[in-house]
């Protein structure tokens, strides 16, 4: 590896560690997830799972089950900035758990290209879709990182 891929692999660590505490922000209970999008050194957007805005902040229902309106982390940060004068044209998103196939398609469409995670997910259709897309995706080991800031 070279000093300019060790410099962006220690970016990728810090960025990441930046998402897992943002995720702490979710009402979730199941599984908190928190994504920033990061474009030229500069977080542009950022999310986390819960509900549409102006909804209670409740994600589960009685039984425990996920809700069917809860946004997923990439989503809230890709609406973010469908709300805002940033483009996320070449950006890299930096996601605490694999995206979804519904995520990776939104991933795909606002021009991301790389996509950082830190939890792997029992289906790899959201991941292999990205790479079908000729995004770089790379998973960082929770304990390949650390938890320091």
């Amino acid at each position: 590896m070279d000093a300019a891929q060790l410099k962006q692999l220690e970016l990728d660590k810090r960025y990441i560690r930046m998402a897992i505490i943002w995720a702490e922000n979710s009402y979730c209970h199941r599984r908190k997830v928190g994504a920033l999008i990061v474009k030229e050194k500069m977080i542009i957007s950022d999310g986390y799972n819960g509900t549409p805005s102006g909804f209670e902040n409740v994600c589960e229902d009685e039984n425990n089950l996920t809700k069917p309106y809860v946004l997923h982390a990439e989503a809230n940060a890709i609406t973010k900035i469908a709300r805002s004068n940033n483009s996320s044209d070449g950006a890299t998103m930096y996601v605490t758990a694999a995206p979804c196939i519904e995520c990776a398609k939104l991933i795909i469409q606002a021009g991301i290209k790389r996509v950082i995670y830190s939890e792997k997910y029992r289906l790899e259709d959201g991941i292999n879709l990205l790479k079908r897309a000729g995004i770089e995706v790379l998973y960082l080991e929770p304990d390949k990182f650390g938890t320091e800031i």
